[in-house]
């Protein structure tokens, strides 16, 4: 086989070297390039297709491509998920509002690598029970990142998430949609569940890239998909939550690819935005 792969479970693994990694890094940074600015104008009254709109111009004009567009079909540069659309939701004409609760999935690929990640703001001021579903959504992310460390296995990232989510403050974790390998391709193996069992999987080794993403509802878990083949909404109404992060396996701690800190700045600058909740992170 090629160099650089290796064969786990029938999975194969693209290990990426050190050149290859810092080229993800700038794919994965001009993600959070496009969600800080997308934390910077969000408002009531704007609509998703403005939005992606915007974020395809942003991407084009710093020299990357959405990896979004045309992916299997898929019509839009972004997805744009909304209270009750778990992930995959089509950006449309439907003006935000006060309260609602906006996911934001964006993917570049640049230099011959894609990044994608993910963040979920909050416009205006929600209900008490979904601040804390954005929280421990988020700190949930950091708590699977934590075990993104070579010699630990994939169901040891999956348990970390479901015990802090699930298992912690019985919030519904998504099964049929994960994370995934990330790289030349936009997705590549291994995939990554947010539930699982501790030392099953595949095994984590140096060099791999890793999308985090945990989904997580506030009610049940159960969702289904739209006739648009695409958006997946949660089957009791309630709202969902969706972060993610590119993440690299490392010796003792992981490389996070993509940035957060120019998001939650311009969020925090956002009068529009609700920011004022803590989650334990990294």
């Amino acid at each position: 086989m090629p160099a650089g792969f290796f064969l786990l479970n029938r999975t194969m693994i693209h290990v990426k070297n050190a050149a290859e990694i810092e080229l993800m890094r700038h794919s994965a940074l001009l993600v959070s390039q496009s969600l800080a600015e997308v934390a910077a104008m969000l408002r009531p009254g704007m609509t998703t297709l403005a939005i992606d709109q915007f974020i395809g111009r942003f991407i084009r004009d710093n020299g990357g491509v959405p990896s979004f567009l045309n992916y299997h079909g898929y019509p839009f540069n972004s997805c744009i998920s909304v209270n009750e659309v778990v992930v995959h939701g089509f950006p449309n004409g439907t003006e935000l509002k006060e309260g609602d609760i906006i996911s934001v999935d964006v993917g570049v690929y640049k230099n011959g690598f894609h990044g994608d990640h993910a963040y979920t703001f909050i416009v205006g001021q929600p209900a008490q029970e979904v601040i804390d579903l954005v929280r421990i959504t988020k700190e949930s992310l950091y708590k699977g990142i934590e075990k993104a460390v070579s010699g630990n296995r994939v169901g040891d990232i999956a348990f970390a998430i479901q015990e802090h989510t699930e298992k912690k403050h019985g919030y519904g974790v998504v099964r049929e949609l994960v994370g995934h390998g990330l790289g030349r391709q936009l997705h590549e193996d291994p995939q990554v569940p947010n539930y699982g069992r501790r030392g099953t999987g595949a095994k984590l080794k140096e060099g791999m890239v890793l999308a985090i993403e945990p989904m997580i509802n506030l009610g049940t878990r159960e969702v289904y998909t739209e006739k648009d083949g695409w958006t997946v909404k949660t089957n009791d109404g309630k709202v969902s939550v969706h972060f993610e992060h590119d993440v690299c396996v490392a010796k003792g701690k992981a490389d996070v690819l993509s940035n957060y800190a120019p998001i939650e700045e311009a969020e925090s600058k956002n009068a529009n935005l609700f920011s004022g909740y803590q989650a334990a992170v990294l």
